[in-house]
Order: structure tokens, then C-alpha cells, then sequence
């Protein structure tokens, strides 16, 4: 079976940075059409200088399901049929529970796991009355493993990947694959905004060696992410290569979890 995603046209939300973005190139790479989307919109234009008529961006917000709806229906309706949907956007709002305020806590979920929803029902409601297509949702290990500070992340991504299994039973018998990737630490603005002190690569030091003290066991394999690596992940699964894996969660954290 072939990676190549020539005559396909994919969703992907959150691209203007980032994992988002990386996922964006690699689906490009592979000959897909994609659709960038993001609340901001620099980003989504660089994209789109870069890969020319291959990417098409337009603006939406994940919270918003009357735009999202509107969004799908216009793409379907002017470009074709989606094949793919990624969902990537996210955002992380860092406190100790006791710190954490109510409006934090909303808009984390509002994107990470309402955002998912919105996507993913427009999308897949769609791929499955075609009887095929391919969803990826990118969570995160901190959705399998306690993180002191990431509780509103953590379990925001925790309920975007069960219901994505819970998704992919659905659909499975009308031939829609439903997936997620969970990234450990990755080069991104997100991974360096939690970098308080110290340069980049004592930062990333630190982080690949772990803290005893703050229950983080580190990375076996002795690197931090690139968003290419999160990517690659994204292509081999909604290509025909994974055309039998369905309702799995795909861990490319370096084994920072030791897979708890």
C-alpha cells in the first residue's frame, strides 16, 4: 500500500504554527490538497505563499460550530469532497489546580476538546455517508500520565481521545478511521512557553533528562520532538497504509511516558 495522498483533499485545523503547520507540509509532500485553517492568520498566509495552489487558508475558530459547520459546507461545496480531517488546534493554560481560574479552564476545553467535537462531527458525518475517509486528532501524552500544573490540558486532551475512539466505533462500519497521535515534548511556541528559565538548550536539557522532583521521568530516547516527527505520524495514519488501524492512540513522545 502507498503513503501517497495525490487527489485527496484534507482539513487541517490549528496550521499557522507548529505541529499544525508541520502537519499541513507533510500532507502537501505527499500530494494531498489541504485546507489550513487557524485563528491566526499570518501564519495561515505564509502557508499559503509556500505551497501555492496545493493549500488553500482560511480563517475559523474551533469553538465557534455554526463556523464550522459553514466552513465544511463551503469547502465540500467549492473544492470536493474532504478525505482527511486533522485536528491540531490547542492551547494550554499552565496553573496548579489551585491557581487555575474558571474562564482558563473553559477556554481550554472550549478549544482542545469542544474544537474536536465541532471538526470532527461536521467532517466525519460527511466521509461517512461518501463510506470512506480518515480523522486524526492530535492529543498528547499528558492525556495518559499525571503533569503537576497541566491538569486543565491534560484532561481536556484525556476526553478528546476517548472521544475519538468513541467516534470511530461509530463510523468504522461505513469505512471512517478515526485515530490520535499524543506528542510528548515538542519543538514548538507551546513547549517554550513552559521554558521559564534559562536558555533553549539548558531548557531542553532539562526536560530530556527529567525531574525526580517534579515526577517527570524524561526522554529515553534523548531528544525532544520535531513537529516533522508528529507529522510523519499524522501521514502514515490517514494514509492506506494504516487502512486497518482504526481507534488507536499513537504515542510519539521519545518513551517520555514509559507508555503508563
Amino acid at each position: 500500500m502507498s503513503a501517497s495522498l495525490a487527489g485527496r483533499l484534507a482539513l487541517v485545523t490549528g496550521a499557522s504554527r507548529g505541529i499544525g503547520e508541520a502537519v499541513v507540509t507533510a500532507l502537501a509532500e505527499q500530494g494531498a490538497r489541504v485546507v489550513a485553517t487557524d485563528v491566526l492568520p499570518e501564519g495561515l498566509r505564509a502557508l499559503a505563499r509556500t505551497h501555492g495552489d496545493q493549500v488553500v487558508a482560511r480563517p475559523l475558530d474551533v469553538t465557534d460550530s455554526a463556523a464550522v459547520e459553514s466552513l465544511v459546507d463551503t469547502v465540500e461545496r467549492e473544492l470536493g469532497p474532504l478525505d482527511i480531517a486533522v485536528n491540531v488546534a490547542g492551547i494550554l493554560r499552565h496553573a496548579d489546580v489551585a491557581e487555575l481560574g474558571d474562564e482558563d479552564w473553559r477556554a481550554t476545553f472550549a478549544v482542545n476538546t469542544d474544537g474536536v467535537f465541532h471538526v470532527s462531527r461536521a467532517t466525519t458525518r460527511r466521509m461517512a455517508e461518501r463510506g470512506h475517509g480518515a480523522l486524526v486528532t492530535v492529543a498528547s501524552n499528558a492525556a495518559g500520565i499525571p503533569r503537576a500544573g497541566l491538569s486543565a490540558y491534560a484532561a481536556s486532551k484525556a476526553a478528546a481521545v476517548m472521544f475519538t475512539k468513541c467516534l470511530g466505533l461509530e463510523v468504522a462500519a461505513r469505512g471512517v478511521r478515526c485515530n490520535t497521535v499524543s506528542p510528548g515534548s515538542t519543538l514548538t511556541d507551546m513547549q517554550r512557553a513552559l521554558w521559564t528559565a534559562g536558555d533553549e538548550t539548558e531548557a531542553a536539557r532539562r526536560v530530556i533528562e527529567g525531574d525526580l522532583a517534579a515526577h517527570r521521568t524524561g526522554i529515553p530516547l534523548g531528544r525532544i520532538a520535531d513537529p516533522a516527527d508528529i507529522a510523519d505520524a499524522v501521514v502514515f495514519l490517514v494514509s492506506d497504509r494504516a487502512r486497518h488501524i482504526t481507534m488507536h492512540d499513537l504515542y510519539v513522545d521519545g518513551g517520555a511516558t514509559l507508555r503508563a
